[in-house]
């Protein structure tokens, strides 16, 4: 059964059930929204997939409403899919776009969404419109409308069957990434200002530095022999020309190059003043929201970090987040992360993801029986003098095109010992090069060169094409990956038993994913991620030798991990 949705900003809304694409029965208005999809997903024996315009605009509201769907499918996100399929990357993907292009009308642009919007600002009863329909449009009209034709263009993909499950994951991953944020990753307000006390000395001022970086500022001026500002690139750079190290950029990789007592130094200064402006005292004050554990009011006080997910954000499929930073959580802050009393964290992250694709997909048997043993570097290792580091590098240098160097030999060994796998990711290089797009296993589409025409014609022209060929190379490979980890994050989604509010899934990054559960249902979830993991390599590859091993740790700080 499919229902199709859609708010009317007042708490209620309008739904109308469909028989596949169409309509069955007339449309009914209901005053309390959230409650009638909490009814029905609470009575339906098959759930509902609900049919709405934009799960960040809609789904926010019921999960604070305490009602959680199995299954959407959300119009925006399947038309970037469909979009990018038909190399049209960029194109505004709203209803109201998808339906101005469906009636020859001039397409309107995208709705712009800041941080918080959608996911961690006030309850609100509902997402103001923002389909961008013209004024006097029916909006479950147009929605159904939409909905039939995205139906019917999946359909005539080369793949129907795999491009409807990237539909339906890419729609289960926005159900969770409004849970993610929702629930949010527990942290410890306290914990995270000791550890910046430890490691940057007090809380400065506004506008000044803490301790250690004026400390360290103050060093680098007397190595050189004159005041500068360690922030400021153009004085770095002309404090190297005077000690006579000139650079062309103040990159870490450049300056560690250099042997001069300076650049230690400097090293350490970008490195702790990166954590002073992405995860400082700011950074704490405005994404992490302190709350007092009701069961636990004489305990210490807790907090909520609430990433800003966007689903899709990167053209891989890989996630991107509004502000936050939450798919870079440095380690020196990870001890923050700590699970509520009672609770545990459990993090599940797969090791060697990509080179077990590459396995999957191009059906390389000799490098499927490598990716049959819990360390596939290691089984590689056997043919490069038992040497792992460089069985990876090899391996590594065949997804991502590195054939310079010391990397050389070894790509010409992964050649030999695997063609298929090896031929996969050429054949992928080959249309790139020529200006043409490759699609993941699912049918994700890889952008064109936005400029190729003139590309050629210039003189850099081999090299940008070269370029190009080395993205579609290991685009093949990464944006499989992202799909592996959606159908993870689904499948756990299915898999995991049922968890009390604050609990369940409450953050994923790329192919990590970490649970907040109640301590005696931690082996049971554990056996839940088992089983998802086997569901996800089903799924996408069906009876595989390839095996995509969990590392699983169940404790109380994400540090220990």
């Amino acid at each position: 059964m499919r229902i199709a949705v859609v708010p009317d900003g007042e708490g209620g809304g309008r739904l109308r059930e469909l028989d596949g694409g169409a309509p069955v029965g007339p449309a009914r208005h209901v005053d309390d929204l959230a409650a009638e999809v909490g009814r029905i997903e609470g009575e339906a024996g098959e759930p509902p997939r609900w049919i709405w315009a934009a799960t960040e605009d809609v789904y926010p509201e019921l999960v604070r409403a305490g009602v959680r769907v199995r299954r959407c499918h959300d119009v925006e996100l399947t038309e970037a899919l469909l979009l990018g399929h038909a190399a049209r990357h960029g194109e505004p993907r709203s209803l109201g776009a998808a339906w101005a292009r469906a009636h020859d009308l001039a397409v309107p642009d995208d709705p712009v969404r800041r941080s918080g919007e959608g996911t961690t600002a006030q309850p609100t009863l509902f997402e103001a419109d923002r389909s961008t329909l013209p004024p006097g449009t029916d909006r479950l009209d147009a929605l159904i409308e939409v909905h039939r034709g995205q139906r019917e263009r999946v359909a005539e993909s080369p793949d129907p069957a795999r491009f409807s499950l990237l539909v339906a994951v890419e729609s289960a991953g926005a159900l969770a990434a409004v849970e993610m944020s929702h629930d949010g990753l527990p942290w410890r307000p306290d914990v995270h200002d000791r550890i910046l006390t430890e490691i940057l000395g007090p809380r400065p001022p506004a506008g000044q530095r803490p301790r250690v970086l004026a400390e360290l500022a103050a060093r680098i001026g007397e190595v050189v022999g004159h005041e500068v500002n360690p922030d400021s690139p153009a004085q770095v750079l002309r404090a190297m020309a005077w000690v006579g190290h000139p650079v062309e950029s103040t990159r870490s990789w450049v300056l560690e190059r250099i042997d001069h007592p300076v650049v230690p130094l400097l090293l350490r200064y970008k490195e702790l003043a990166r954590l002073h402006s992405a995860n400082g005292w700011s950074w704490l004050e405005t994404w992490v929201e302190e709350r007092r554990d009701p069961e636990h009011p004489d305990g210490p006080r807790t907090g909520r970090f609430r990433p800003d997910y966007v689903v899709g954000g990167v053209v891989s499929g890989r996630w991107a987040t509004r502000g936050g930073g939450a798919l870079q959580i440095p380690k020196a802050v990870r001890g923050a992360v700590r699970a509520d009393p009672g609770r545990l964290l459990i993090r599940a992250d797969a090791g060697q993801l990509e080179p077990r694709v590459l396995a999957a997909v191009s059906g390389d048997r000799a490098l499927a029986e490598a990716a049959a043993e819990e360390d596939l570097y290691a089984r590689l290792a056997a043919h490069v003098g038992d040497d792992r580091e460089r069985a990876k590098i090899g391996m590594l240098s065949a997804m991502y095109g590195q054939t310079s160097g010391d990397a050389a030999p070894l790509l010409a060994t992964m050649r030999r010992l695997y063609p298929r796998a090896l031929g996969y990711v050429d054949a992928a290089a080959r249309t790139g090069e020529g200006g043409g797009i490759v699609r993941s296993w699912l049918g994700r589409t890889s952008p064109a060169p936005s400029d190729w025409t003139a590309t050629i014609a210039r003189a850099d022209g081999e090299r940008r094409r070269r370029a190009h060929g080395r993205f579609t190379r290991n685009f093949v490979v990464q944006a499989t990956a992202a799909e592996w980890a959606l159908v993870l994050l689904a499948s756990l989604r299915q898999e995991s038993p049922s968890m009390p509010e604050g609990c369940g899934i409450v953050f994923f990054v790329h192919d990590e994913v970490v649970l907040h559960v109640p301590e005696e249902l931690a082996e049971e979830t554990v056996r839940a991620i088992h089983r998802a993991e086997a569901l996800t390599r089903t799924t996408l590859f069906g009876d595989t030798p390839v095996r995509f091993p969990l590392d699983i740790s169940v404790t109380d700080c994400y540090a220990k991990t």
